[in-house]
């Protein structure tokens, strides 16, 4: 189970450092990529928030106990 979580967990941080680089990105681009830059921000925001509702809801079905 260890190495699972390893693995969602490099998952994520890979996922959201991509985020961080696109929102950059776009942000340096200028006004044509107004609507990438606000996806890309929007996602940036909520993709951790998502993630960590996740993990709470599966440890509330479970009744796991945090580490």
């Amino acid at each position: 189970m260890k190495k699972g979580k390893r693995i969602l967990a490099m998952a994520g941080v890979v996922l959201l450092a991509l985020l961080y680089l696109s929102t950059l990105v776009f942000a340096l681009l200028g006004k044509a990529y107004m609507n990438w830059l606000m996806a890309a921000v929007t996602a940036t925001i909520m993709v951790p928030v998502l993630i960590w509702a996740y993990g709470f809801i599966y440890r509330l079905i479970k009744g796991e106990k945090e580490e």
